[in-house]
């Protein structure tokens, strides 16, 4: 799970893959651990606290459910949670998610994600 801030600063320069609900970024850290790391930020201006510990919990599940499968291996992947997200159904999100997966692994050559 990242943490730091310079964590979060350093995936920023990494891929994007906007979607309606978030915005995925994916940044190989270039070192050999091929441990996948999480981070999530939901900013005030999405919501109320409820609000945003929701859609947290909908992300960390998601996480966990697409990103043995489909994440890109030693990376950071960080996900920001956008205005219309908290009203989209959890299949939609999964399905975006798994969309931006894609094309994050297809436009890193360089990196190779879970088989």
């Amino acid at each position: 799970m990242l943490q730091r801030r310079a964590d979060f600063l350093a995936a920023n320069s990494g891929r994007r893959a906007p979607m309606p609900g978030f915005v995925l970024l994916v940044r190989p850290r270039g070192d050999d651990d091929p441990v996948m790391r999480l981070g999530i930020t939901v900013t005030k201006k999405i919501g109320n606290a409820v609000v945003r510990n929701r859609m947290k919990r909908r992300f960390r599940a998601l996480a966990r459910e697409l990103l043995p499968e489909a994440g890109v291996v030693g990376a950071d992947h960080v996900l920001i949670g956008r205005a219309g997200g908290i009203e989209r159904d959890f299949a939609e999100l999964r399905t975006e998610l798994r969309k931006a997966l894609g094309k994050v692994a297809r436009h890193a050559p360089s990196v190779q994600s879970v088989p």
